[in-house]
């Protein structure tokens, strides 16, 4: 219920201080202030409107934390190797009154592009500015839901047309859910859209050599499964050949462990990434609130210090202060600074000498599974 009622407010609470305010000013101008409980609610209202100044503070404070991750994963002098400035300017008139995603004009969506056989679960949209740019970095993103729920056009659209006005050509996709499939069939399809970029990318002004994952929630699980098992044949049937290797991952609030509602266990299950860390692991940046009801902070930062410990290039994460799940679906200041750092870490990736990565080192757990 946290999550829910305070999705919103938690991450645009500048929408809760006007509504305070401006209702708070007519009732006085009304002159239906005067009783006691009309002054008791009055009082409620300030307490509110205080505390909603503190979520805001903790999201406008989110550069200085995105800021000192990037310092901590990519070295103090990162800055010399990149020339993305990590602090825009805010667009704090859409901040303050249009919070929510607005296509851009200098943008286009081309939609619904068939990447398997599995009809609208197997559709992916490309976002890309509108001159068509030639050789453009690739992100595929994917989104969230519990494995259950979600569509490719939801969260990150903040990401998608940032990127896709810096020159890239973002890619974001569905896949099959549950009760349609289980693991393995999530991840399957996720290869099958690297697969496909890898093929089709070009066509669209895409180098799809340099080819990012990112999601959210569950997407980010996805996400760096594939980082992870690159050309793993396991999670590439009838495209065994198909290179699914990629140049980087970046993890939004990201689900790392069991399916929701299963039990816990000490052992790796098929589906935690940690089973599948080794050292050529390419570069990973990780975003996570340390207010998140769904996904929890401790199992995001147990995930990125085993990353670390264990892989040879670099990892950023990012502790949010005050941020809770899905705190990329607003133009908000917090995923404005999580979007700066998101362009500063794959910039800094692009121009470090690029890797050959290593093969993933399967779990013995997943012997027990079969492709579905």
């Amino acid at each position: 219920m946290s999550f829910w009622f305070g999705l919103t407010l938690n991450e645009v609470p500048f929408l809760g201080i006007l509504a305070l305010l401006a209702s708070t000013a007519l009732a006085a101008a009304q002159g239906d202030l005067e009783s006691s409980g009309a002054k008791a609610t009055a009082a409620v209202a300030a307490v509110t409107s205080a505390g909603l100044a503190v979520s805001a503070w903790r999201g406008v404070r989110t550069d200085r934390v995105v800021g000192q991750a990037l310092d901590h994963g990519l070295g103090a002098d990162w800055r010399n190797r990149v020339r993305v400035p990590l602090r825009r300017r805010r667009p704090w008139a859409r901040i303050l009154l249009l919070p929510g995603p607005i296509r851009r004009r200098d943008m286009e969506r081309i939609p619904n592009i068939s990447y398997g056989d599995a009809g609208r679960r197997n559709l992916l949209d490309i976002y890309r500015r509108r001159d068509a740019p030639q050789n453009a970095p690739v992100l595929i993103y994917f989104h969230g839901g519990g494995y259950t729920s979600g569509a490719k056009n939801r969260e990150a659209r903040p990401l998608l047309y940032q990127l896709a006005s810096r020159g890239w050509v973002c890619i974001s996709a569905n896949y099959r859910l549950r009760p349609q499939t289980s693991f393995p069939g999530h991840q399957i399809d996720a290869k099958k859209v690297i697969a496909w970029a890898r093929e089709h990318a070009s066509e669209y002004g895409a180098d799809p050599s340099r080819l990012f994952v990112a999601g959210s929630s569950a997407g980010s699980n996805l996400a760096a499964l594939c980082a992870l098992t690159p050309n793993d044949p396991m999670f590439q049937p009838g495209f065994e050949s198909a290179d699914t290797s990629v140049t980087a991952a970046i993890c939004l609030y990201g689900y790392y462990g069991h399916y929701f509602g299963q039990t816990p266990d000490h052992a790796p299950s098929p589906n935690q990434p940690w089973a599948y860390l080794h050292p050529g692991a390419p570069p990973f940046l990780i975003a996570h609130g340390t207010k998140d009801a769904l996904a929890t902070v401790e199992a995001a930062r147990n995930f990125a210090g085993r990353l670390r410990h264990t892989s040879s290039n670099a990892v950023v994460y990012a502790e949010l202060p005050g941020g809770q799940h899905a705190f990329d679906l607003f133009h908000s200041p917090r995923f404005e600074a999580v979007v700066d750092g998101v362009e500063a870490f794959a910039a800094w990736v692009l121009a470090a000498p690029q890797r050959t990565p290593a093969p993933a080192r399967l779990g013995n757990a997943l012997n027990e599974f079969r492709v579905l």
